[in-house]
């Protein structure tokens, strides 16, 4: 997963503001205490911290997966958050 990919994913998941209002306030315990932001800029993988968004959020499987979708069923309507 690349750093696009993962504020693709976030956007796609909760949405343009309250996605990036996540990632600068949610603290994520899989990180050490991290926001997603603060994992990114220390060098988490943005695979590491998505799992982190997931793990925190409870999210399904077919949401920790969206990257990895084709992007027909993306448009078919993946469930959001």
């Amino acid at each position: 997963m690349k750093h696009s990919e993962f504020w693709q994913v976030v956007e796609e998941t909760f949405g343009a503001g309250y996605g990036r209002s996540l990632a600068q306030d949610l603290v994520l315990t899989r990180v050490g205490g991290r926001t997603a932001e603060q994992a990114l800029a220390d060098g988490f993988a943005p695979r590491e911290v998505w799992d982190a968004v997931c793990d925190e959020m409870e999210l399904p499987d077919t949401v920790r997966w969206r990257h990895r979708m084709d992007p027909k069923e993306k448009r078919r309507g993946a469930p959001r958050a």
